[in-house]
């Protein structure tokens, strides 16, 4: 009888031990997460693929940077569409397995998750200096930005000085700049990129601008680890040549949450979570994940260069070069017709001003 009464002792206190451990990591993980404290770090370094990294160098985490996005009293037009909390929109080194276990990331491989690539991420966030809203925008409680598209309704339209007026200017991929100024404006806060589309001519390099790079692949990450290292670039394992040089500081860069364009996909424009083996997945694109980064760090959205003409297949596709919008109604990785619609959806509920 005494040995079965030691064995229950025994049991209930091991129970009980594993129930408080499991307690205290998850109270003290909702706390941290919500800014209340700071996890405490058992070793000042870890060693990743032979590389030494100091707990000192990494920037501050994602879980710090979030209550950045939530010094405006006023509630947005689109708040309806964000959920219960703003998504902090960029990775940092030194939290992303936490937030991505939070965010439910560690769920999803890529492009919409880190599931399988956790040392990608951290090889590549190793290499960024930082991983906040630039300073200047930190400071802004009420931010005003305009979500510039590439599309050739731009074309004049005059609309640079405008676009120029805003607290936060987004752009995506190689639109360019220098030559259409009058139409499309000067200034850029956050550009966002893929290897494939980032800019690698010098001409077009901008000290104040963020470039935010989406992630689809693991090869995505492997090149911005070599290419800020300095290390030979492969184009292998791309759909087109990346970039082979990098014009960007490491302290410019960023890497945008996955769960940004999980958000837009699957909430926004109900893309299946699988496709049918014979078709090709479709993905946001890069315009509409750019107006999902909007929401989640402005206050209010305006719109320029989204309208696409279909009933012309000759009209152009971008203010800048030669593409027609056949080209575009040829792709098979993006949904237009979807997207279109969800634009009209937003404008129709004044959730997003349209310029153009």
């Amino acid at each position: 009888m005494k040995r079965i009464i030691l064995v229950f002792i025994l049991a209930a206190a091991v129970m009980y031990g594993i129930l408080h451990g499991n307690l205290w990591r998850n109270n003290f993980y909702w706390l941290s997460f919500y800014g209340q404290t700071s996890p405490v770090r058992a070793s000042p370094s870890y060693v990743t693929s032979g590389v030494t990294i100091s707990y000192n160098q990494l920037p501050p985490t994602a879980v710090e940077r979030r209550n950045a996005l939530d010094t405006c009293l006023l509630k947005p037009a689109f708040e309806s569409l964000l959920g219960v909390d703003k998504i902090y929109p960029f990775l940092c080194a030194n939290d992303f397995i936490r937030v991505a276990e939070f965010q439910g990331s560690n769920k999803f491989e890529l492009p919409y998750g880190i599931k399988r690539a956790e040392q990608f991420f951290r090889l590549a966030l190793s290499r960024l200096q930082n991983c906040g809203l630039s300073s200047e925008e930190d400071s802004i409680p009420c931010r005003r930005c305009v979500v510039v598209g590439n599309g050739g309704v731009l074309r004049n339209k005059t609309l640079g000085e405008k676009i120029d007026s805003y607290d936060v200017i987004i752009r995506m991929n190689n639109g360019p700049v220098i030559g259409y100024e009058e139409d499309v404006g000067r200034r850029t806060t956050f550009r966002l990129s893929y290897p494939e589309s980032i800019f690698s001519d010098p001409i077009h390099y901008d000290p104040n601008t963020t470039v935010v790079l989406i992630v689809f692949k693991p090869r995505d990450l492997k090149w911005l680890w070599e290419i800020l290292g300095g290390q030979k670039i492969s184009a292998k394992g791309f759909w087109k040549k990346p970039a082979l040089n990098m014009i960007y500081k490491s302290s410019q860069i960023r890497i945008l949450d996955p769960s940004i364009t999980r958000k837009t996909a699957y909430e926004w424009l109900h893309f299946p979570t699988r496709f049918p083996k014979k078709e090709k997945p479709k993905h946001p694109t890069t315009g509409l994940i750019a107006i999902t980064l909007a929401f989640h760090i402005c206050h209010e959205v305006h719109l320029a260069g989204f309208k696409y003409d279909f009933t012309d297949r000759n009209s152009s596709l971008h203010y800048y070069g030669n593409e027609t919008m056949s080209q575009m109604m040829q792709n098979e990785y993006h949904n237009i017709t979807a997207e279109q619609k969800f634009l009209k959806k937003l404008i129709d509920k004044n959730f997003v001003v349209n310029l153009t």
